[in-house]
C-alpha cells in the first residue's frame, strides 16, 4: 500500500473526476476502498474539500455577461456589505481585497440591463463610497483548479 503523499493524490484524482468511486480511487491509488473512504473523510472534516458540485456553463445557459465590481467600502461595514453580496444571486464571487477597493464581486447575467439592475441595487448602501464596473469581453480561463504538488 502507497501511502506516502495519499492526501495529495486522492485530491488530484478527485480534482479530475469528483464522481470517481472509492473502489476507482482506490485502485487508481493501489489503496483500500477504506482507507481511501477514511482519508476523504478527514480532508472533508479539515476542510480541504469544501464540497463536489458541476461546473456549470452559465454562458451555456444564457447568462451571457459577466460583471466585476469593484467596491470602495466604508470600513465597519465591510462584513455587512460582503454578506448582502453573497446573498445576492447572481453574484458567483465575494472577494475582500487589498489595493484601491475593498471589495471584488464577480457575477453572471443573462444581459446588460440584469446586471444594472443588480448593480443599483447593491449601491444603495450609503457605507458603499465609490464602485466601478467591468464586463468581461472573453472569458479565457475560468474555475481552474490546479494539482497539488507532492
Amino acid at each position: 500500500m502507497a501511502y506516502e503523499n495519499l492526501d495529495q493524490k486522492l485530491v488530484n484524482a478527485l480534482l479530475k473526476d469528483g464522481r470517481a468511486s472509492l473502489r476507482s480511487l482506490g485502485e487508481e491509488l493501489d489503496v483500500s476502498v477504506t482507507t481511501v473512504s477514511n482519508h476523504i473523510s478527514e480532508l472533508e472534516d479539515d476542510g480541504v474539500i469544501e464540497g463536489y458540485a458541476p461546473i456549470v456553463g452559465y454562458g451555456e445557459l444564457g447568462y451571457d455577461v459577466t460583471g466585476i465590481i469593484q467596491l470602495k467600502v466604508e470600513g465597519s461595514a465591510l462584513p455587512d456589505i460582503t454578506d448582502r453580496l453573497r446573498e445576492q444571486r447572481h453574484i458567483t464571487t465575494v472577494y475582500e481585497t487589498t489595493g484601491d477597493y475593498d471589495v471584488i464581486a464577480i457575477g453572471k447575467f443573462r444581459d446588460t440591463e440584469q446586471m444594472n439592475d443588480q448593480i443599483k441595487a447593491v449601491l444603495t448602501d450609503a457605507d458603499i463610497n465609490e464602485s466601478n464596473t467591468s464586463v468581461v469581453l472573453n472569458t479565457v480561463s475560468e474555475n481552474e483548479q490546479f494539482d497539488l504538488e507532492y
